[in-house]
């Protein structure tokens, strides 16, 4: 079972701005999801996807966060599952290099496992997008 997906993309945007919009729950929320979230440690935020998506909440707590560095729990729904989201940021040719990777998916029991991979694959996907839009145009409502 793999236990961890990552995803990695490099913007033509300064490393304070990929950083704002991923740390911010503000930022967040124009982009990904409706976030109740401060790049504290210990802080224990909480995402809230739209009803046409669900309204699913995805609960957890800031681990640790350093200059482009960020790490936080992550617990979907009611489930009883922590896996850990860990992003990345570096400059790179005149922007910035993110990578991001979901890690702990083999936490689930073994058939749940595999299917959250596969959500958790698409979801990043998702969000991916949306960041690159966001940080193109300025978008103003979130993905999910």
């Amino acid at each position: 079972m793999k236990d961890a997906l990552t995803k990695e993309k490099t913007f033509a945007h300064s490393i304070d701005k990929v950083w704002k919009a991923i740390t911010q729950g503000e930022e967040i929320s124009k982009w990904f999801i409706q976030a109740d979230f401060k790049p504290e440690v210990g802080y224990e935020y909480t995402f809230t996807a739209a009803e046409e998506h669900g309204g699913t909440q995805i609960r957890g707590k800031v681990l640790s966060v350093s200059p482009y560095t960020l790490k936080y729990s992550w617990r979907v729904g009611d489930t009883e599952v922590d896996t850990t989201v860990s992003w990345m940021l570096e400059e790179a040719d005149g922007g910035t290099k993110l990578t991001l990777e979901h890690s702990g998916i083999s936490n689930y029991p073994a058939e749940a496992a595999t299917e959250m991979l596969g959500h958790f694959d698409k979801g990043w996907d998702a969000c991916m997008s949306g960041l690159i839009e966001y940080l193109t145009n300025e978008i103003s409502q979130p993905a999910h």
